[in-house]
Parts: C-alpha cells; sequence; structure tokens
C-alpha cells in the first residue's frame, strides 16, 4: 500500500489560559495530518506542540511535517517500523511531530485490517476514568476549583505545582481541607522544585494524603532522583525524564522513580510507547497515560493505546477538558463524566471536523 500524499493542518484550538510551572498557553498549538494511501483511505494523526516541555513550537512542527510528507510519498504505509525509521534517520528528536505520523499510521493499519486500533493491537476495553487538572493559581482560587470539580462528579485531582515550595504546600492543603478525605489528589511539579524545596514540599504534602508526585526537578537533575527518592515519602512519577526506552531503563535502573508517565509527544506516538510500557511492566513500574493539549482525535488514539497497555494504571487524559473552546473532531472517544468511552469502529474512529478545517491553514505534500 503507497502513500500518495499527505495533508497538513495548522489546527489552533483556542483555549481559556493555562498555566503550569514552565508558562502559560492560551491556545492548543496542534498540527493534524491526513496521510493518503493508494487503497482509497487515508489515516489521520494530530501532536500538540508544548514548546516549554518538548522544545517544538507549532512552526517547527509545521516546517518537518512537510520533509517528514516527502519523505513518505510512494512508500508502503504498512511497514510502520520501516516508516518511523525513516523520520529517526532524517531528525533527532522532535518526537511531537513524529507522534502525529506514527498515529496516522496505526490508523491506516488497523483501518487496513478492519479493526479498531485497540484489537489491532492486541488490547480489550476497559474501564477508564481520567483526572481532571488544576492549573497553578492562587490557593484559595485552586481549592475553589477542587470543589467546583468534585461537585460535578470527578474523584481524581491533578494539582500543578512547582512555582513556590511553600506556597505549593499551602496549596494542598486548602485543596484537601476543602474537598475532604475522598477524593484522590497527585501532583505535578513540571521540573519547578530545585533540589531542596522537592524535599520540602514532598514531606510539607505529605499528610495530605497524595498518590504520587510527577517531575519533582529539572531532568539535569535526574542524578538526584535516587537520592530525592529516599528522602521523599510521596512516590515520584518521572515524566520530562523519560521520553523513550532508553531513559524509562535508565530511570529505572538507578531506582529513581516508582512510576512513568507516557506522552505520545514525547516518545513519538505508539511504536515507542510501547516499548516504553513493556520495559516498565518487565520491572514492575506502573505507567501513566498523559498527554499536552491535544483534542479528541489524538485523545482517541491514546484511548486504543490504553485498552492495549495492561500496565497503564493510571489515566491522566482530560486534555480536552482543561478550556477547549472548540472541538474539531467528529467521531472519536466520548466523556461520561470523567470516564472514556469509543465505539468499535476500524482505526482509531476519529476525523477532524471539515468546516473547522476550513478556517486552517492547509499544505499538501
Amino acid at each position: 500500500m503507497k502513500i500518495t500524499h499527505t495533508e497538513i493542518y495548522r489546527f489552533s484550538i483556542p483555549m481559556e489560559p493555562f498555566t503550569i510551572a514552565t508558562g502559560t498557553m492560551d491556545h492548543a498549538q496542534n498540527i493534524f495530518i491526513r496521510v493518503h494511501t493508494d487503497a482509497g483511505f487515508y489515516g489521520v494523526g494530530e501532536c500538540s506542540a508544548f514548546p516549554m516541555i518538548v522544545g517544538e513550537t507549532q512552526d517547527t512542527c509545521l516546517v518537518m511535517a512537510r520533509d517528514f510528507a516527502k519523505l513518505w510519498k510512494d512508500k508502503d504505509a504498512l511497514d510502520v517500523s520501516a516508516r518511523l525509521q525513516q523520520l529517526h534517520d532524517f531528525t533527532a528528536g522532535n518526537s511531537t511531530i513524529k507522534s502525529a505520523f506514527d498515529i496516522a499510521l496505526h490508523d491506516i493499519a488497523a483501518k487496513n485490517a478492519g479493526l479498531p486500533l485497540y484489537q489491532y493491537l492486541g488490547g480489550s476495553v476497559g474501564e477508564v476514568e481520567s483526572d481532571i487538572t488544576i492549573g497553578i493559581a492562587t490557593p484559595v482560587e485552586m481549592a475553589r476549583r477542587a470543589v467546583e470539580f468534585k461537585q460535578n462528579g470527578a474523584s481524581v485531582l491533578k494539582v500543578k505545582l512547582g512555582k513556590d515550595a511553600r506556597t505549593d504546600v499551602g496549596r494542598i492543603q486548602q485543596i484537601r481541607e476543602a474537598v475532604g478525605n475522598e477524593m484522590k489528589i497527585r501532583v505535578d511539579a513540571n521540573q519547578g522544585w530545585s533540589f531542596d524545596d522537592a524535599v520540602f514540599a514532598l514531606q510539607g504534602i505529605n499528610p495530605y494524603n497524595i498518590e504520587f508526585c510527577e517531575q519533582p526537578m529539572r531532568t539535569w537533575y535526574d542524578d538526584r532522583l535516587p537520592e530525592l527518592r529516599k528522602l521523599s515519602p510521596v512516590k515520584i512519577m518521572a515524566d520530562e525524564s523519560v521520553f523513550n526506552h532508553h531513559d524509562a531503563r535508565k530511570q529505572i535502573e538507578s531506582g529513581s522513580c516508582d512510576y512513568i508517565n507516557i506522552k505520545f509527544s514525547k516518545s513519538g506516538g505508539i511504536f515507542e510507547a510501547k516499548k516504553i510500557h513493556d520495559i516498565a511492566a518487565k520491572h514492575g513500574i506502573p505507567c501513566m497515560m498523559g498527554g499536552m493539549l491535544e483534542s479528541r482525535i489524538a485523545l482517541s488514539a491514546k484511548l486504543h493505546f490504553v485498552y492495549a497497555s495492561p500496565n497503564i494504571k493510571f489515566f491522566d487524559m482530560d486534555t480536552c477538558m482543561l478550556g477547549h473552546l472548540a472541538d474539531p473532531c467528529v467521531g472519536g472517544v466520548i466523556y461520561e463524566g470523567y470516564h472514556l468511552k469509543i465505539a468499535d469502529t476500524p482505526g482509531i474512529g476519529a476525523d477532524a471536523n471539515e468546516a473547522f478545517l476550513a478556517g486552517c491553514e492547509k499544505f499538501v505534500v
């Protein structure tokens, strides 16, 4: 099956401003692609550039997407590993835009097999309940948001921290007091603390029954994570420290983490995410499915991957609920409260709304 051409769209989604330790976003810097084949159908992919974390912007993704599309023209769409290796041979990094092309290939492969992607990957439907994320604000405002989410039926909160360790402890204290003891609370410092601040904050928030903390320090302090883990009463989840399965191996073998957060924007898509999942499973390290600011298109691919990945035990799949002011997806995953469901249609089962695409900058290669 030959790839004939690729459509590439600047897929900007307006959203309410969302703040983490490394910056604020007021729109989702996404890219949407359709990889067309001579079999008469195409595969869709989407990625969400988050420059403060991954170092890619929407513009860099658009440039690389056009280069990738040229590489793939007239090549076999069903040889997934060879197509992805072409991208890796062409450029190091750029995992965010690579993930859109990876998702599109998997969509093609599953459609060709006439199967939903999770079945193509050997999985089965399971129960998936996402957390809901609270961005950094004043302790009072964050506690207010937490109560709103609780009243809306949420049972798991993910709280962004990392601005100031002392205030962060106060944020968690106020949130816990506001929502009571039943809700699960997990935190994400997004590399915001120094080693000493991380020790202070993790010990300070421990009395409030915290499930785990994601990425407490900058990745250049990875060598100090084993020491921090020994001093922390809160379990540590590696996020920015793990882009690929080699990173996962190093984190696990050095005793640096209890859990790993898998994101397609870091791994470059499903193919490498499966390797991270498998090496973590081998060592008894549970994983979380996370993301950036994707629409329900990429979210659909993530849900299929979760169904095929039994070692994913935590679900941070609320990206479309974080203030997106438009929904550019047709079909795909749906939310029932904070639970995720998807129909058994071939491929990832999602596509872009043509009316939304009409307003997007488009390139065809």
